[in-house]
């Protein structure tokens, strides 16, 4: 049996080599796309590298560049790049991707059996956690010697020629195109969205100690929405850009500034930088933009020459949004240190290569969606919207929102309960699951641990469901908040210990929903604490109904990363109108959170000095206190400028009530209750108190014009009543006892609302008008009583509205508004007294033929007399004077 052995490894051998040689055959028969090269698009995990197809089973990736990815990350074959396909698809080569390729150049082998027709789309992708890194699509029909035909799409926007590091964290890559007399740069950095990057060519004829004098750079960035932008700047002062008085610019400012300031034409024609292409990945900001090498603006513009060593200089720093004084997003200034936020080299186009960057720039923090904190008591809002910037392509096209902002990272603490208002619609179920994938992972042959949520967990606006969950000390530190029906609708949730949840009593969300308000009240004092939900360079609370007459408190870090807290008390709109006062503020801290502005004080409810303005800033507890937020790029000690402009502000104040822990918000007025409102006021300051004027003081006129007056008036105040409280109805969608205005305003239109049934309900007097009956006097004393107890509190209700007024809606006009109130009311008071007056005058005179009689019923009034109906007078009643009779004298006889 021995010598078999041998045999039979031989035979082994052989057929392993003839399978090899099969296979490398069949490999060099499958060429139609040998030689097909392109460009992979980068989705995330910053990829970067060209693909060469080397035969029909082989490919390689040249100048590979790309973040680590998990264990299972692997070249994948997909029918197209979108979530569908990718979820139907498979590996493509077995290599892992789950190590940091660093400008690598490597071979790939498809997996036994594949060949390219099978490979529509090659990818870089994680089927772990459905993550789509880049791709490259491949054509159908081509061959080595016609690929001309598919090449049209083969070329990125993030692949360049040449590429120099200008600081560990800034680079700038560009592609010459001489031909056309351009040059295509990218400029990428891993800093904050927040920033601006900033690449240009020095003045030839700068001093070295001044390369920034006449300097032509692009300032590259994203505005607050996402959207990259590159402008055309010009350099003529070491500052932020400053608009004179007369019209011209300084220091870093836009060459538009320039062109529309000096007078030197259209100011588009002086802009020659025009973007291509921007996105946000992995914490990376990208901007591709494209320049000309010679300018047509020689006035603005540095001329390149591509063969010749030039002076480049750059930056990175914070921006200042756009304001009402600039439309343009500035940049701030750089900072320190020199090689870190700024700097100078000499740079020649033509003699870069690509290896002067090796490898993919690494953000510390990766995270650019929105960040949340779950607060105990603050409701989260959960809705469904258009997917923008969803944070891990490939996405479906509708994700979740949460609290308005798409698909952001939620920070909850264990041990306290977090509250989902679940309004996604009836097909948007959320649940909270281990799964970063979501959609119910049975479905798709994977496990899952459900922690909340279920298929009944959906609602919408109008019936939104709740669904409450509570982190303990087993959930881990990353789950997800998903749909269950649908997969990549939501994102991650990082489970932390304690916050400031655990350190005040207290907590509510801002207008807007950007600003986190935290207080807790002691015997004498207040601990408040307020938290940015977006990346600022300082953050401000104000306590009032706009930043003007306000009492401010700002949080910043300066530049050495020491944070600060100060008061402020701010009289006008500009920076000389914001004066720092000198506040008893302890526990002072200031830090922040992923570029959230996060600070603590504490201060004392009432003051204890006098004489200054802050001795005004009284807190009372049992009064609400009316808070608006503000955020800005930059804040400093001292004198402030427009620099100092914040970028965002709240639209209107929340109403906090200290001690209940509850809050409102201050809302505009609306057109409605402003009806309502002017509506009450001509019912209980005109129609309503006329009437009763007609019927006491008009019944010595002839006729029954007292009558007439005081029916038409009292019928016309109570329908335009009744018009007034449907109004307000309907624009609060139900009625609300509430508040004192609502309760006084009940009084009023039921007592007033009694009286035509009173009247229908009236007794007769009897034949002798001097005697009434039981029931005539008790009906009277009603009358008397409803109608005069309706006025008080009709009247009441108008002035405990407009009180309602300034404290729901901080009208402005609400103290003119009481003082014509009063004024009229008293005007009125004046009126009736004379009135009054006149009536007692008439009955001491006897003009009105009572002859001093005084009854609790209206004597001058016949007992045919109804209310309602005006016809029913006794056309044998004299109205002139029913007490009168006739007399007949004859002569006497003899």
């Amino acid at each position: 049996m021995a010598p078999l052995v041998p045999i039979a490894l031989l035979c082994i051998a052989l057929c392993l080599a003839a399978a090899s040689s099969s296979s490398a055959a069949e490999c060099g028969r499958n060429t139609t796309l040998e030689g097909y090269t392109a460009d992979l698009r980068m989705s995330q995990h910053q990829l970067r590298g060209r693909v060469a197809v080397l035969d029909g089973c082989s490919f390689r990736v040249s100048s590979l560049d790309l973040l680590a990815g998990s264990a299972s990350a692997r070249w994948w074959r997909a029918d197209g790049a979108d979530l569908d396909s990718l979820s139907r698809g498979a590996p493509a080569a077995q290599e892992p991707l789950n190590r940091t390729f660093a400008s690598e150049s490597l071979v790939f082998r498809l997996l036994p059996g594949l060949s390219w027709p099978l490979v529509p789309v090659l990818a870089a992708f994680d089927p772990l956690t459905s993550s789509l890194f880049g791709f490259v699509r491949l054509p159908s029909n081509a061959t080595s010697n016609s690929s001309d035909a598919s090449t049209a799409n083969s070329s990125a926007p993030t692949m360049f020629n040449s590429c120099a590091q200008l600081s560990p964290r800034f680079r700038v890559r560009w592609t010459l195109r001489e031909a056309e007399n351009a040059i295509d740069v990218g400029l990428e950095a891993a800093v904050g969205s927040e920033y601006y990057m900033a690449f240009g060519w020095a003045d030839p004829g700068a001093k070295p100690n001044a390369t920034m004098i006449g300097a032509d750079v692009a300032v590259a960035g994203f505005t607050e929405e996402g959207l990259p932008f590159a402008e055309d700047y010009f350099v003529t002062r070491s500052s932020e850009c400053l608009l004179r008085a007369d019209g011209t610019a300084e220091g870093v400012c836009p060459d538009t500034f320039y062109g529309r300031r000096n007078g030197t034409g259209d100011a588009d024609s002086v802009n020659n930088t025009r973007l291509v292409y921007g996105h946000r990945r992995d914490g990376v900001s990208f901007v591709r933009f494209s320049r000309p090498l010679a300018s047509p603006d020689k006035r603005y513009d540095v001329a390149v020459d591509a063969a010749k060593s030039m002076t480049v200089i750059w930056a990175i720093g914070l921006l200042r949004p756009p304001d009402s004084l600039s439309p343009y997003y500035l940049p701030l200034n750089h900072g320190a240190p020199a090689g870190t936020a700024y700097g100078h080299l000499a740079l020649n186009l033509s003699a870069s290569a690509i290896e002067g960057c090796r490898g993919p720039l690494d953000a510390e923090d990766k995270e650019d969606q929105g960040r949340i904190t779950a607060e105990r008591q603050t409701p989260l809002v959960v809705t469904a919207g258009p997917a923008m910037h969803y944070p891990n392509p490939p996405n479906p096209t509708k994700v979740l929102y949460i609290n308005k902002k798409e698909a952001p990272l939620l920070k909850v603490e264990r041990g306290v309960p977090v509250t989902f208002s679940v309004e996604a619609g009836h097909d948007v179920p959320l649940y909270i699951t281990s799964d970063a994938v979501g959609g119910n992972a049975t479905a798709r042959n994977t496990s899952e641990v459900i922690y909340a949520g279920s298929e009944k967990s959906e609602g919408v606006p109008a019936t939104p469901t709740e669904l409450v969950w509570l982190p303990d000390r087993n959930t881990p530190d990353v789950v997800y908040y998903q749909s269950l029906y649908d997969p990549k609708m939501g994102w991650k949730i990082q489970v932390v210990d304690g916050g400031l949840s655990d350190m005040y009593n207290n907590s509510v969300l801002l207008d807007d929903q950007q600003v986190t308000f935290f207080w807790t009240m002691s015997a004498d004092s207040i601990n408040i604490a307020a938290r940015g939900e977006k990346k600022s360079g300082y953050l401000a609370i104000g306590f009032g109904s706009a930043m003007v007459n306000s009492y401010a408190y700002v949080g910043w870090i300066d530049a050495n990363g020491t944070g600060h807290v100060n008061s402020y008390w701010i009289d006008g709109k500009d920076g000389m109108s914001v004066h720092e006062t000198h506040e008893n503020l302890t526990y002072k801290r200031c830090r922040s959170e992923n570029g959230a502005i996060i600070f603590e004080f504490t201060r004392p409810l009432a003051t204890s000095c006098s004489g200054r303005v802050e001795c005004k800033n009284i807190i009372d507890p049992t009064t609400p206190l009316k808070v608006i937020w503000a955020m800005g790029s930059q804040w400093s000690s001292g004198r402030l400028s427009v620099k100092n402009m914040h970028s965002v502000t709240s639209n209107r104040p929340v109403r906090i009530l200290l001690l209940s822990g509850l809050a409102e918000a201050v809302e505009d007025l609306r057109p409605v209750l402003a009806v309502h409102g002017f509506m009450m006021f001509v019912a209980w300051g005109m129609l309503l108190p006329g009437g009763i004027v007609a019927a006491r003081y008009l019944k010595h006129a002839k006729g029954d014009l007292w009558f007439q007056a005081h029916t038409y008036l009292q019928y016309s105040g109570l329908s335009v009543m009744f018009l007034g409280v449907l109004f307000a109805v309907a624009e609060l969608r139900g009625f609300s006892f509430k508040s004192t205005h609502a309760k006084i305003g009940v009084v009023a239109f039921t007592f007033t609302s009694m009286q035509p049934v009173n009247a229908y309900l009236r007794p007769h007097r009897a034949e002798n008008a001097e005697i009434l009956s039981r029931n005539r006097v008790i009906w009277e004393y009603l009358h008397i009583f409803t109608g005069r107890t309706a006025l008080v509190a009709g009247v009441t209700a108008l002035f405990t509205g407009l009180q309602h007024l300034g404290h729901r809606y901080g009208s402005k006009t609400i103290k003119g508004l009481t003082c014509g109130l009063v004024v009229w009311v008293v005007s009125g008071v004046l009126v009736v007294a004379y009135l009054e007056y006149m009536k007692v005058k008439r009955r001491r005179d006897g003009a009105d033929g009572l002859s001093h009689k005084f009854v609790l019923g209206n004597t001058e009034e016949d007992d045919s007399v109804d209310l309602l109906h005006s016809d029913r007078f006794d056309s044998k009643m004299d109205s002139g004077s029913p007490g009168s009779m006739e007399v007949q004298l004859q002569p006497l006889k003899g």
